[in-house]
């Protein structure tokens, strides 16, 4: 079972930037993706990204591509999300989340551990 505890979320004008972060424990971290999704009010939750175990292979949403990056460091057992020219859109509850496997994809699926969301609140 890994633990996860995000942090980094806030309060931004549009354009701003923010950089969540997600630290883990209870699993050896490089062996395993990791994933951020997000959830606004309302709506379902949904993929944002994806980085393989090493952190040479990444994914994204197409509304956050070229805006977001993902990260990690596997000395420190923590995934970043680096958020830049942020929209009101990205108006959300963050969540990271670790993959069963040491590569992930968009999908939900075989994401098995959640941590508790950092809000997000991007202002016009």
């Amino acid at each position: 079972q890994v633990q996860l505890v995000e942090s980094g979320g806030g309060l931004v004008q549009a354009g701003g930037s923010l950089r969540l972060s997600c630290a883990t424990s209870g699993r050896t971290f490089s062996n395993y993706a990791m994933g951020w999704f997000r959830q606004a009010p309302g709506k379902e939750r949904e993929f944002v990204a994806v980085i393989n175990w090493s952190g040479g292979s990444t994914n994204y949403a197409d509304s956050v591509k070229g805006r977001f990056t993902i990260s990690r460091d596997n000395a420190k057992n923590t995934v970043y999300l680096q958020m830049n020219s942020l929209k009101p859109e990205d108006t959300a509850v963050y969540y990271c989340a670790a993959h069963r496997f040491p590569y992930g994809s968009s999908s939900s699926t075989n994401f098995r551990s959640w941590g508790q969301g950092t809000q997000v609140t991007v202002s016009s």
